[in-house]
């Protein structure tokens, strides 16, 4: 096994891979990519691997893999030896898909927010803030009526799922898009829960384990 990812340190996309790959245990190999401000993820180079020009790229035994979603299922399929994190069974995959939507719509909104006022690029930063309170009070409203059926997580099982891996970084990111989590309770619970995954990793410089958890 030889698993490479080309990375950008502060990339969401990039973390729940990171994330998901220590939570397993899996050893892999850091491609850094100078997004900011080098682009280099429209470099030629990196262009031969990605012709979308995005990040996260995963490489492994000579099998290139890029979306972020995609990857979580293929690492979850391939090296989790519980079939817990991308179960087999048809309804729950469909859950579990369905959430990794979501993720890009978190991704399209939340991340989006940060890109403009962190990074400099053009979105229009009210709608997209806008898009992700949409986005939140809805995850807030779903967590909030499973905990009163006794489910922790974004799907059915009483166990995470790659849904939580894949939603939550834009999710934790979000204050740097200007967009605030006091209005959703249920959900800053759950970003207690899958900080205490055990295997968790730290967004270096983002979210160290030093910083207190927030809690409703």
């Amino acid at each position: 096994m030889a698993i490479t990812l080309y990375d950008f340190e502060l990339s969401g996309n990039c973390y729940k891979l990171r994330l998901l790959m220590n939570i397993l245990g899996l050893p892999f190999d850091i491609v850094p990519v100078d997004f900011f401000p080098g682009r280099q993820h429209k470099a030629d180079w990196f262009l031969r691997m990605n012709p979308f020009g995005q990040l996260p790229v995963l490489k492994d035994d000579g099998l290139t893999l890029s979306d972020s979603g995609a990857i979580l299922a293929y690492l979850a399929k391939t090296y989790d030896t519980t079939g817990q994190w991308f179960p087999d069974a048809p309804a729950i995959t469909a859950e579990v898909l369905r959430w990794h939507v979501v993720a890009d719509d978190i991704t399209a909104s939340s991340s989006a927010a940060r890109l403009a006022l962190g990074y400099g690029y053009d979105f229009d930063i009210p709608k997209v803030q806008k898009q992700a309170h949409r986005i939140f009070r809805l995850m807030d409203e779903h967590l909030w009526f499973g905990e009163r059926e006794g489910r922790d997580w974004l799907c059915s099982p009483a166990h995470p799922t790659t849904a939580d891996i894949a939603c939550f970084p834009y999710v934790m990111l979000s204050e740097e898009g200007g967009i605030g989590r006091e209005d959703y309770p249920a959900l800053r619970r759950w970003t207690d829960r899958v900080r205490r995954i055990p295997g968790f990793t730290v967004m270096s410089g983002i979210f160290p384990a030093g910083r207190a958890l927030q809690t409703a």
